[in-house]
């Protein structure tokens, strides 16, 4: 059954469909109060979408005499690079040019990034390459699929006389003594006394480890990029890329050419993820160099391998810890080490300190200490990854409660909840981020499913199955979720054209999540003041443009012979007003920044002990957003969070080669969540929390970190009790370490190798 349920004021509108395997169900609160905010509208071009007519950057027509490009990357991580030859073919005989480091204009620069405080990436390895997946070059044909084989053909001659090995793994890295250091800003805090807190402590559990693994990215659209060379040393980038100033800023610099002169469009994203920001970068940059120098049109569209050996993923993180907790299980202090591998580049890693540490602050540890290494290694950078660090301060969260649980025989939700913070310990943790103390909803959200008699009725279900089931165990748990939000400056220009139409630009790119839609909304509300109706029919007449660094509109008329003079006192009284208004808005920002966002969920699973396969059976979400601007993209965002974490929690493997070379490239050996893996009763409700004037219309963020492999644990637990499997360092059937992912493979020797030879013996002999 699916069901969507629609509740205001005065009416509650429920829809039912009974002809669907899955079951769903999504709650939403909508409010009268706005005509336009708060309300679950359709998405802004849905049509286009859905019918196919959605312009994406490889959809613009081909612009005359376009040619196209492929990367020639390195396979090695720590070589010279002496020379690329092409092996004989019908494809080496359409190349018309390579590009590299030496067809960098004189005045530009041999970089592809653009990060303050650190150092840049090179777009191509000049001399040495710095890990497996770097760029070399760009091969150019007059098609793709040319340039695809070309690329494919090419042969690069390296020699490593002299160079140290390379750094792969992070006891490379402590070794070599090979890390990144955050910026002071950015290091976490240890907050009151460790020795103090363990000394309280009536158990102690020491070095224990949990170590979760990269994850890749996989929009569904690749990276892609078409460049057009213009009059007077200009160029045009279409760019499907998050950071569309960035990649301005970037060509700039590498072409040696003012940022002026580089006009970057992105109309829409195709999915992104934190994927289509730096490394989408990386391809505008390529493109626009070699338009530039063969003045001629270059798009480039990466296959699906280059594009997953590229890219680089998510951080993986490996992490010790040491935690004192009393009897009755309150946690006194947690000692933390964490190795965070950041790659070759920093790229966002100086950031994922602080991200993880953030997010594992859900839980009041008492005393909290912190050893943290960025190590930096010759592998592609890791990006912003969906909830970067999030994801796994609060899997690893987890796991120090769990176990905790697990030492003292009791139910973890008891230690979940004797550990959440009170507003006080919630102000020690998190400063001035707390916000007010009517607005911390985590514990009310989190009483609200986990001790509600339909989650008691499910765990009791759960035992009685699993006393029933030998070879088939289902776990439930309920898991809090916190999520820290710091706004950042964005620009935004609304213009009213004569016939009353809205034109808006934002600096925000739509790569999926709506944002053109709530843009519209909000349009539609302020203006709506000017309108005797309120603005009823506003929605209809605003239009969200793409994003264009060059771009201004309403320039007017020029005649008269007054137009220069004008524009200059048009600057002149611009200037002087952004600064007048820039003052109270960079005030209000600091007063709004570091919101948190909080989420608690239950997930119940079923684990076939004989195959080691999960099956998500329910899940229940409660999600506090605030005030919704508009409830039907929250309930999406935290839905497709939800889908994201099975990924990364369950099935999608990152197999590198000895070489650090991504080999899980592809769908073949790389396995996304399907229709198949998402649970099999999915069910999402939004908390109405209070009224806070230090957010957007009361509205928060939505998570981007969503967690369900407790419950996989809980059944696992359920197994091992029963075969009195007692393997790892504990030696206990109740404590045991569970990495990530948690792959079939994974689960079936955590349940124990030899179940399936005991379930062989118990069936009937066969008679020949």
């Amino acid at each position: 059954m699916n069901s969507v349920s629609v509740s205001s004021p005065g009416k509650h509108v429920k829809f039912v469909s009974d002809n669907l395997p899955i079951r769903s169900r999504q709650e939403l609160v909508s409010t009268d109060k706005c005509k336009q905010i708060g309300k679950p509208i359709n998405k802004t071009g849905v049509e286009l979408q859905t019918s196919g007519e959605a312009v994406y950057v490889d959809d613009i027509p081909v612009p005359k005499d376009c040619l196209y490009g492929a990367f020639i990357y390195s396979t090695h991580p720590h070589a010279r690079i002496n020379g690329i030859k092409f092996r004989s073919s019908l494809a080496s005989q359409k190349v018309i040019a390579v590009i590299d480091a030496k067809d960098i204009p004189s005045s530009g620069d041999n970089m592809c990034s653009n990060f303050r405080m650190v150092d840049d990436e090179p777009l191509f390895a000049d001399s040495v390459s710095e890990f497996a997946g770097q760029n070399v070059a760009i091969v150019i044909a007059e098609t793709q699929k040319y340039a695809y084989m070309a690329a494919k053909q090419a042969d690069i001659e390296y020699s490593t006389e002299d160079l140290e090995p390379p750094i792969l793994t992070i006891e490379d890295a402590i070794q070599h003594n090979s890390f990144y250091h955050p910026p002071p800003y950015l290091v976490p805090k240890p907050i009151d006394d460790f020795d103090k807190g363990m000394s309280e402590a009536d158990y102690k559990i020491l070095s224990a480890e949990v170590q979760l693994e990269s994850q890749c990215f996989f929009y569904m659209e690749t990276q892609v990029a078409l460049a057009i060379p213009d009059e007077d040393n200009c160029i045009t980038v279409y760019s499907s890329g998050q950071m569309p100033e960035a990649t301005q800023q970037v060509i700039g610099r590498c072409l040696g050419i003012r940022f002026h002169n580089v006009r970057v469009i992105t109309r829409r994203v195709g999915g992104g993820f934190g994927g289509k920001s730096m490394k989408a970068v990386h391809v505008a940059c390529a493109c626009a160099l070699a338009a530039f120098k063969l003045r001629r049109p270059v798009r480039m569209y990466l296959d699906r391998k280059t594009d997953m050996i590229m890219v680089g993923g998510r951080h993986p993180i490996k992490a010790k810890y040491s935690v004192g907790f009393k009897s009755d299980g309150t946690i006194t202090a947690l000692h933390l080490d964490l190795r965070i591998i950041a790659g070759i580049w920093p790229d966002f890693s100086p950031f994922m300190p602080f991200s993880v540490t953030e997010s594992l602050k859900k839980y009041n540890w008492g005393a909290l200490a912190f050893d943290i290494k960025v190590c930096k290694t010759n592998i592609s950078s890791k990006q912003s990854m969906r909830a970067p660090g999030g994801v796994q301060g609060s899997f690893i969260a987890e796991t120090i409660v769990e176990h905790v649980a697990s030492i003292l025989s009791v139910e973890t939700n008891t230690i979940r909840r004797k550990n959440l913070h009170d507003f006080e310990s919630l102000k020690v943790f998190f400063g001035d981020s707390a916000g007010e103390a009517s607005t911390y909803s985590l514990v009310t959200i989190f009483e609200k499913l986990a001790f509600s008699p339909d989650y008691q009725h499910r765990a009791a279900t759960v035992e009685r199955f699993n006393s029933g089931s030998r070879w088939k165990k289902h776990g439930i748990s309920c898991v809090p979720i916190t999520y820290t939000v710091f706004l950042r400056p964005t620009p935004g220009r609304v213009s009213i054209l004569k016939d009353s139409s809205i034109v808006v630009e934002v600096g925000g790119i739509e790569i999926g999540q709506w944002l053109w839609t709530k843009v519209t909304q909000m349009t539609a509300f302020v203006l709506g003041q000017l309108c005797p109706d309120g603005g009823e029919g506003l929605l209809d007449k605003v239009r969200v443009i793409q994003a264009d660094m060059l771009s201004m509109v309403q320039g007017g008329v020029t005649d008269g012979s007054t137009t220069s003079q004008a524009s200059c006192e048009a600057v002149r009284l611009s200037c002087a007003a952004l600064v007048a208004r820039l003052k109270p808005i960079k005030e209000d920002l600091e007063a709004k920044s570091g919101l948190i966002t909080w989420c608690s969920l239950i997930a119940q699973v079923e684990v076939d002990v004989l195959t080691g396969a999960t099956t998500i059976l329910r899940s229940d979400m409660l999600f506090d957003c605030g005030q919704s601007l508009n409830p039907a993209i929250d309930l999406g965002q935290v839905e497709g969070a939800f889908v994201y974490g099975i990924g990364f929690f369950t099935n999608e493997e990152h197999r590198t080669n000895s070489d650090g070379l991504l080999i899980s490239d592809g769908t073949y050996s790389y396995k996304i969540p399907t229709v198949d893996t998402i649970p099999k009763q999915f069910n999402v409700d939004l908390f109405d929390s209070p009224r806070s004037q230090k957010r957007v219309l009361s509205s928060k963020a939505d998570t981007d970190k969503i967690q369900n492999l407790c419950a996989m644990r809980e059944a696992i637990r359920a197994a091992r009790k029963e075969f009195s499997v007692c393997t790892g360092p504990a030696n206990s059937p109740l404590t045991f370490q569970m990495d990530v992912p948690a792959t079939m493979a994974t689960v079936k020797e955590l349940c124990g190798f030899d179940v399936v030879e005991e379930y062989l013996r118990s069936l009937p002999a066969t008679k020949a």
